[in-house]
């Protein structure tokens, strides 16, 4: 893709009206950026729109070249940096600017998110969990706020973590964390959508978070008030497939009721890392890359293999290989050609959310069920 490409990407999706939707019907009719800009002014104006003013392509330009100077690199959908569980959710960002370590964004990635205002034991925590992950080859997200995201990530900086700004790359919020920030992008990746020099307010945090879930496999609360950010997080990472795991608090801790609903309501409880790994672990495409330490701290529970008669044993990948394979028939014959909504099959399975859903991709990847709108599967019956 040329610079010049790339820049008329940036100004289309920086037009006013334009989100990620728009952005991609206007590519798919008019093949380039530079057409779909020509024929918007006019588009506009035929739905009632009047006045309608583009991004300048200086203020693209302008975009596009600070980002660069800082260091960060715009990376579209369909490239091969641009991480492969967030191009599968609904309202995926055409593209990310990316500072720091890219190849973190393409490895397995679990989400530790929580209270700002969190307690110390939530913040010792959310440590444990993060390091213990970390340590087991996952990158950590989370979204660089005060609290239990702040802990997530210092307790993961040396194996690597991603950070996700709810503004840009540049504006670092709160600014207490500014050196964390810094240090994130030694061995991990901070990522935005948003233009560069962009302050955020409290409706783009929303946005930030979809990222955050839809980077991962799993989200792992901690600490999360009834009615908090970190408990949209939760709603919308269940909304995309992944699994949502919680660490249980007392009753009488507000601070705690987020994570004790969802845990009523069907969340894993966490109690440790274990907890965590023995949940995604299934769900994982492929084995982690593990370091020769990690690999030793590996849980036992994963490695084990199954008693077969006459003293035979079953190795795991191969164990998951008959899962995964039990898991695909038991979709299909739960599909027709009638559409079906993908949040009531996985209720109608009985079976985490993170599990099926990689197992819906290589159904759809293979050409044997098909997406329709409004989060719809269906059958396709030539096979």
């Amino acid at each position: 893709m040329s610079e010049d490409d790339r820049i008329a990407r940036l100004q289309l999706l920086r037009s006013p009206r334009v989100g990620p939707a728009t952005y991609r019907r206007l590519m798919a009719a008019h093949g380039t950026a530079a057409e779909a800009l020509r024929a918007l002014p006019d588009l506009a104006r035929s739905k009632g729109v009047k006045s309608y003013q583009l991004c300048s392509e200086h203020m693209a330009q302008r975009e596009y070249f600070t980002g660069k100077k800082l260091g960060a690199d715009l990376i579209f959908e369909h490239e091969a940096g641009y991480p492969r569980l967030l191009a599968e959710i609904s309202d995926a960002p055409p593209f990310l600017w990316v500072l720091g370590q890219h190849e973190q964004l393409t490895r397995p990635c679990v989400a530790v998110v929580g209270a700002r205002n969190a307690s110390s034991l939530g913040t010792r925590m959310a440590h444990r969990l993060a390091a213990g992950l970390a340590e087991a080859g996952l990158i950590v997200v989370s979204g660089l706020a005060r609290g239990i995201d702040a802990a997530a990530h210092a307790a993961s900086l040396p194996h690597g973590t991603i950070g996700v700004h709810a503004g840009g790359l540049d504006v670092i919020y709160p600014a207490e964390n500014s050196e964390l920030a810094k240090s994130i992008l030694q061995k991990g990746a901070r990522i935005s959508e948003q233009p560069i020099g962009f302050h955020p307010t409290a409706r783009f945090f929303p946005k930030r978070n979809r990222l955050i879930s839809g980077l991962c496999q799993a989200v792992v609360i901690v600490e999360a008030a009834a009615k908090s950010g970190t408990f949209i997080t939760a709603r919308q990472a269940l909304e995309q497939g992944r699994e949502v795991l919680a660490v249980p608090g007392h009753p009488m801790d507000a601070r705690a009721a987020g994570c004790n609903v969802l845990i009523r309501d069907g969340a894993c409880l966490v109690r440790s890392v274990d907890d965590i790994l023995q949940a995604i672990y299934p769900a994982t495409q492929q084995p982690l890359p593990l370091s020769p330490m990690a690999a030793q701290k590996r849980p036992q529970t994963i490695q084990a293999t199954l008693p077969l008669p006459h003293g035979k044993t079953q190795p795991y990948q191969t164990r998951r290989k008959d899962l995964v394979q039990t898991l695909h028939k038991q979709i299909l014959d739960r599909l027709s050609a009638a559409p079906l909504a993908e949040d009531q099959l996985i209720r109608d399975l009985k079976k985490p959310a993170a599990h099926v859903a990689p197992a819906i991709t290589e159904l759809e990847l293979s050409g044997r069920l098909e997406r329709h709108p409004g989060g719809l599967l269906a059958r396709i019956h030539n096979h």
